[in-house]
């Protein structure tokens, strides 16, 4: 999903479109770069960060069998080394799942998250100190398995 201003491009469940919408209030030019996921967005999102880092899925996501699964796929396919391989064989490993599966890998899928592009500076900080703000928020992070992602879920 390219960046984008609009909320309404975010597909979320009303907690989160509530929190993207008061952010993007208080912050004219924030960009979100992801909201709701399928299973392919999912997987496209999770290998490009594979490709930098094939901890990557074990470093940033809670235990659960969800996360061996996925992480014991990119194990045993070293020669997967592009995002479009990774991503297709990390989508072979979802395909499949519940949404209580998915549930507990990513709030992605039920639209209870999004993803904001950083920003540096005082401009930076200030739209950190709103997310942390943000009604019904569970979680933010500013880094995934040592990248630099702007992540926030909310209940």
């Amino acid at each position: 999903m390219p960046a984008t201003s609009k909320t309404d491009d975010l597909d979320l469940s009303p907690n989160a479109r509530r929190a993207a919408d008061l952010l993007l209030a208080a912050h004219p030019d924030v960009k979100f770069t992801s909201g709701r996921r399928g299973v392919a967005d999912q997987a496209r999102a999770m290998a490009g960060n594979v490709v930098k880092k094939r901890k990557w899925i074990l470093n940033t996501y809670k235990d659960t069998p969800q996360r061996k699964a996925l992480q014991k796929w990119v194990d045993d396919h070293p020669e997967a080394k592009t995002q479009a391989a990774i991503a297709t064989g990390l989508a072979s490993v979802m395909n499949d799942w519940s949404d209580t599966q998915k549930a507990r890998l990513s709030k992605h899928f039920s639209g209870q998250a999004f993803d904001v592009q950083p920003v540096a500076g005082a401009a930076g900080a200030a739209i950190k100190t709103t997310i942390r703000a943000l009604p019904k928020l569970n979680n933010f992070l500013e880094k995934e398995g040592g990248l630099v992602r702007w992540h926030a879920d909310f209940g």
